[in-house]
Order: structure tokens, then sequence, then C-alpha cells
């Protein structure tokens, strides 16, 4: 009998309890490292600080959950990781980012599920980040606001929780094939009963995102049934296929290889650009080259 056929779909009431029982997700050392150099330099300045910290998946929920905190008082509820940097003061990131045993959390992670590609994953989110960002830029009215990269970043934060809640699981989804990412997703939910979109949904919004956060990381692979703010989840959709392409695969799952344009067929793409016209060129050349940009930069974002 396959490991995959002893395996039952879960109960909503025990997928949640599985989520919520997990723990604080750790930081990677070199990000952590570098934050710390720029805290201690007299010579930092909040841009330098934020942009360390959108790099951090695990540091970037934190810190957003702090500043969007009753006892500080806010007005409106901030995406911003600079307004949260300039709000909080170095000494209280400084702190922040040290309460947090993040070496211990990350090494114990390691021991225990040694054989995942988590350098692969943190590097496809942060990929994946960049050019949703960029996507998003000409769109967003608000430029200060990290909403546009942080659904990049967060939306395979799921995987990262199915390796804590759902180890069994996890390990028959990873020995699967798929054809694409919405295929893979729909091994997940008849393997777990939840895909990996929807857990990561529920695990932010425990954390209190963003709605727009939470929404776009729950339909990154079909924003067209998106509620609300479809945007944001069309964006990450295309973002994710183009870095896929790019040879950066989401880790975790086995797709095939994205075609060159696959991206241009996707209801992600309808709903940012519409199907054919001069707007859907102008994005598609605007697209490569903001690959070409991150293809130089890339061997320094980990």
């Amino acid at each position: 009998m396959s490991h995959e056929s002893m395996l039952q779909t879960l109960s909503e009431k025990e997928i949640k309890l599985r989520i919520d029982a997990c723990p604080k997700l750790g930081s990677l050392q070199s990000i952590n490292k570098m934050l710390s150099d720029l805290l201690r330099s007299n010579t930092s300045s909040n841009a330098h600080i934020a942009e360390v910290i959108r790099r951090d998946p695990s540091l970037s929920v934190r810190l957003l959950r702090v500043i969007n905190s009753v006892y500080l008082g806010l007005s409106t509820r901030t995406n911003s990781i600079e307004e949260a940097v300039f709000y909080l003061g170095l000494r209280q990131i400084h702190e922040l980012s040290m309460a947090t045993p993040i070496l211990e959390e990350l090494e114990g992670l390691q021991r225990s599920r040694p054989n995942l590609p988590w350098k692969a994953l943190w590097r496809h989110s942060i990929a994946t980040a960049a050019v949703t960002r960029e996507i998003l830029r000409p769109t967003c009215s608000n430029s200060d606001d990290d909403t546009s990269y942080l659904v990049g970043l967060l939306h395979n934060i799921g995987k990262v929780v199915m390796a804590y809640a759902f180890p069994e699981e996890l390990r028959v989804v990873m020995a699967m094939s798929a054809r694409n990412p919405e295929a893979a997703c729909a091994f997940e939910r008849s393997i777990i009963g939840w895909d990996h979109a929807q857990i990561g949904e529920h695990f932010l919004s425990r954390h209190h995102l963003a709605e727009e956060i939470c929404v776009a990381v729950r339909y990154h692979n079909q924003p067209a049934s998106a509620p609300r703010h479809q945007i944001f989840a069309a964006a990450v959709q295309v973002a994710d296929q183009f870095v896929r392409h790019q040879g950066i695969e989401g880790a975790f799952e086995k797709v095939a290889p994205i075609e060159e344009d696959a991206w241009e067929n996707l209801e992600g793409w309808d709903i940012l650009f519409g199907a054919e016209g001069a707007e859907s060129e102008t994005a598609r050349a605007s697209l490569k080259l903001t690959m070409r940009q991150f293809a130089a930069s890339s061997p320094g974002l980990l």
C-alpha cells in the first residue's frame, strides 16, 4: 500500500488546530546579520533598514503585527515597512529582531526537517516579491506602501507551515509531479484538505496581517476567484510563473517547466493587462526588463 493511500484528508477542524499550533517562524541567518550590522551603524537610513527587513518574511510579519497593534494608537493600518521602522525607532527594531531566538528556531527546523529545500523556497519568494512589486508599480497609488512586495514575499508561507504542521502529508506532496502550480495545489488539497495557499492565508490572518495580503496569498493561483483585491493576487500569479520560467522554482513540489510567455494566458494577466492591445505589449516588455535586472542582482539576495 502506498504512503499516499494510507493518508486521509483531514477535517477543517483538525487542519486549523495544526496550523494554530505552528510556532513562530525563524529568520534567515544572513539577513538577520545584515540587519544587525545596519542597526549598529550610525549612518544607516530607515530606507536601508526597511529594504533588509523586506527580505525576511518572518521579521516582516512580526514588525507589521507590532506597528498595527492597538497600543501604538495609529488611526489607520499600515503595510509600509519603512513607516514601521520610523514609528518604532531603531532601538525597538533592534529589540524586536533580537527578541525571538532567530538562529535557534532556524537551526531547530533544519534539524527536524534537514532535507527540505529552504534556501530555494526563500529565493523563489524573494524573486516573486521583487517582480510583483515591479508589476504593480504603475498601478499602486501609494509608493511607500509595501503591500505589493509583501504579497509576493509571503505567497508561499503556507509551505513553511506545512513543514511544521503536516510533515507526513508534505512528504507525499514533494514526491508528486504536476503540470503547473494549479495542479500542484489540487494535489495538496487531495492529501491534506487545504492547499498551501489556504493554509498560508489562515496563518497570516491569525497574525493580523492586512486583508489584501491575506486575500492575495489565498488566491494567488486563482485570482479571478478572489472576492476582493484581485489585482494583488493577479500580480503574484504572473510573477510566480515568470520567476519559475527563469529556473527559480517554488520548492517543495515538482512542477513542469513554465514555457516562455505562458503567463500571458493566465487569468491574472487578463485582470492586470487585458488579453490584447498596446497595454499588454508594454507590460510584457516591462516584465522582461525586470527579469533581466533581477537576473543580474539575484546572486546577492541570499
